[in-house]
């Protein structure tokens, strides 16, 4: 089920790269950039992962990036990079299938199960400012950037 602007963020409690729990409910009152990649230093996620990062002081919004890969790989990834930001392990999917970023993926002729690249800016009060389902790595900070834009 794909979500969309104006409904209520699922809730999540992941760990990220450094063992950490991290609520979503612990960044109430502040805008979230919650985006799912399918794997940790590969060259789109790596793209896409980079790229907010540069963005990150510019801007008032907590980034929440979420994959399948273990909290290990997720640190080595952030070390790599400097990310800066949590990057939390959602190795049985549930979150992303609840945001609706798990699915049905073609690659080479072959059908599988994977990671639909997806982002969600969650407003202060919970809600989904924005949905970009099947977001392209370079779009996502280029759309978080306009819809803060369109915003103020």
């Amino acid at each position: 089920m794909a979500l969309s602007a104006g409904d209520r963020a699922p809730a999540f409690t992941l760990v990220d790269q450094d063992g950490d729990k991290v609520k979503l409910t612990e960044f109430k009152g502040k805008k979230v950039l919650v985006y799912f990649y399918p794997k940790a230093d590969t060259p789109g996620c790596t793209t896409q992962s980079c790229e907010l990062s540069a963005i990150k002081d510019d801007v008032d919004v907590q980034i929440l990036g979420i994959s399948p890969d273990k909290p290990e790989k997720q640190k080595t990834f952030d070390d790599k990079y400097s990310l800066g930001f949590p990057l939390l392990s959602d190795p049985e999917h549930k979150v992303a299938e609840k945001y609706g970023a798990w699915g049905i993926k073609k690659m080479y002729g072959r059908e599988y199960e994977g990671i639909i690249r997806s982002a969600f800016l969650v407003g202060e009060n919970g809600k989904l400012i924005e949905a970009w389902p099947k977001i392209s790595p370079k779009n996502t900070p280029k759309f978080l950037l306009k819809a803060l834009k369109d915003e103020s």
